[in-house]
């Protein structure tokens, strides 16, 4: 049987995040570089991974309401324009040798402001440009090209470009973001429907949204489970690049390698997780990447062979791209339109404050304890929650997510 088109307006998203995703997966391996070149503090390189962070914590609630009350497609566009100006400033700073741990700090700070309007209102245009029994296929596509630009292609290419010139990776990141908001300007998608909601107090909105995720027990248990697989993952990423030199002994261009084996990975898991999806269930899948999840702490944290490393990071791609997809797709189907901004919010605090906090985690274990305590903590912690969630994610329905009683607990 034939697949519906995903249609011309999916396309055009398509695109820009594949543009997008090719600049950012630069910055995933120039950064750190930049970083590991300005300072040899682990803190202060684990530092940068919450600093971006931080305006997720301080406003993403707020965002998610103004994203349910603007036109999302306008507020991706000039957010966008907004974030290459200030990359391209950075890029200016690398050049002229001005760059120092509080300026990339501050330019840190200012793309993750942008990031909690811009990828907030970009993650409510999917479920407006494709039907609902579409969402994991288009969910699929989007992470198959974050998989292929973010992870694959673009970070060994960052890491070569740094070791040429520290500023050229940073300059293409800048002209990316712009070239994505052209594409995204001619996306067609409605605004959201006009009701009492932009009469209301902004406090009182987000509170809707926040009673509404914490009422939907799926929702919730996918909120919470990935706020703490981000703390254990960001524990050991966030300072990775000092992980790699120090215990695996790689240079830039092979920590830069690292990157690209997790991205392999991410390609077949891409691609086979709608099928994976329709023939296993999301429980049975959710289950096995709480399994694989927490062995590859384990590997990392025992490994001194980047090999062994490598593999490890390739199949720890399969499993973070499946379970991204699934994750993604039970969220937007279970989420009204009228909502998504601020539910949408509200998970991200949850996840991205996972990512923040184990940025901090991270930096300071390392400090206290060593490159490779990091990873023990995380296996300790995700060994508890595979305990723990076992149960609950046998209890996520195999589809139809979107009629759960979202009063059910």
């Amino acid at each position: 049987m034939t697949r519906k088109r995903l249609g011309r307006d999916f396309t055009r998203l398509w695109w820009a995040n594949a543009i997008s995703n090719t600049g950012d997966g630069l910055i995933l391996a120039a950064g750190p570089l930049l970083l590991a070149s300005l300072t040899n503090d682990p803190t202060l390189v684990a530092g940068a991974v919450f600093v971006q962070r931080l305006p997720w914590l301080l406003f993403g609630l707020v965002s998610g309401a103004l994203v349910d009350r603007l036109d999302r497609r306008l507020l991706v566009v000039v957010v966008n324009v907004l974030r290459g100006l200030v990359v391209a400033a950075l890029t200016v700073a690398i050049a002229t040798g001005t760059a120092s741990i509080p300026v990339v700090y501050a330019a840190l700070f200012v793309l993750g402001l942008g990031e909690t309007f811009a990828d907030n209102a970009a993650g409510t245009m999917v479920p407006s440009v494709v039907e609902p029994d579409q969402l994991p296929r288009a969910m699929a596509r989007l992470q198959y090209v974050q998989v292929i630009g973010n992870g694959l292609v673009a970070p060994p290419i960052g890491a070569a470009l740094f070791v040429v010139a520290a500023a050229l990776p940073y300059g293409i990141d800048a002209a990316s973001f712009v070239l994505a908001a052209l594409l995204i300007s001619f996306v067609r998608v409605e605004r959201p429907r006009a009701t009492e909601t932009s009469r209301r107090r902004l406090r009182t909105e987000i509170a809707e949204g926040l009673r509404w995720l914490w009422a939907h027990h799926v929702v919730r248990l996918l909120a919470l489970s990935l706020c703490l697989m981000n703390i254990t993952l960001m524990g050991a990423l966030s300072i990775y690049v000092l992980y790699a030199e120090q215990r695996l002994g790689v240079t830039g261009t092979g920590y830069g390698l690292l990157l690209t084996a997790m991205a392999l990975g991410g390609i077949p898991g891409t691609v086979l997780a709608p099928r994976l999806i329709e023939r296993f269930g999301p429980a049975v899948l959710l289950r096995i990447g709480l399994v694989i999840e927490t062995g590859t702490h384990l590997s990392l944290a025992l490994t001194r062979s980047p090999w062994v490393a490598g593999a490890t990071m390739a199949l720890f791609g399969v499993h973070a791209a499946v379970f991204t997809v699934i994750t993604a797709s039970l969220r937007h189907r279970a989420v009204p339109d009228e909502l998504r901004g601020r539910v949408g919010s509200a998970f991200m605090l949850l996840v991205i404050g996972g990512v923040s906090l184990g940025a901090l985690f991270g930096g300071f274990v390392a400090r206290l304890f060593g490159i490779v305590a990091p990873f023990w903590a995380a296996f300790a912690v995700m060994t508890l929650l595979t305990i723990g969630a076992w149960r609950r994610f046998g209890s996520i329905p195999h589809d139809r997510v979107e009629q759960l009683d979202s009063r059910s607990q």
